[in-house]
């Protein structure tokens, strides 16, 4: 069930991609792209947009990552104490958030990474994305095994909140 929680989070952050591109009236394809020799794929669209049709279509992924989160940590009780299927979901987000991140950081990987898409339509320096991402993946990570930690919660929040903002940028 672990598994199949962690494709389940795959499954929605590449949704919430194509849910982007249909409302931007976008037509997604799949595309080949490899890592660094690690083949994967990755939902590509125009390359022109308007940029917050960019800063959204490219963040979308990550939104529903966050979403996902604080439903997970916010309801109930604790993460820690449900079953695998949650777990794997969560765990997929917090490595897909830091992996970004560190693909950020090194400003590497194929150039349809979401992290450029992002950094280049909110006209900052990808590496400030990376961290935006890392951030509440480290924080999320601390409420799972502090679920009682409000300034955690709070944190988390406003750092997911403040991405969503550079829409305005």
């Amino acid at each position: 069930m672990f598994v199949a929680g962690g494709a389940t989070g795959l499954a929605l952050h590449e949704s919430a991609h194509l849910i982007a591109n249909a409302v931007f009236g976008q037509q997604p394809h799949l595309k080949k792209v490899n890592f660094h020799g690690i083949p994967f794929f990755a939902i590509t669209h125009a390359s022109g947009l308007p940029r917050r049709q960019e800063f959204t279509i490219s963040s979308a992924g990550f939104w529903m990552q966050h979403a996902e989160n604080e439903w997970l940590l916010s309801r109930g009780r604790p993460l820690r104490d449900r079953g695998a299927f949650p777990k794997g979901i969560f765990t997929f987000n917090i490595a897909t958030s830091a992996a970004y991140a560190g693909a950020a950081f090194a400003k590497t990987g194929p150039v349809e990474r979401d992290t450029r898409g992002i950094a280049q339509s909110a006209r900052v320096d990808e590496r400030w994305i990376g961290a935006l991402l890392l951030a509440p993946a480290v924080l999320d990570a601390w409420r799972y095994f502090h679920p009682d930690s409000k300034w955690a919660s709070w944190s988390s929040r406003g750092v997911k909140i403040g991405m969503a903002v550079l829409i305005v940028r």
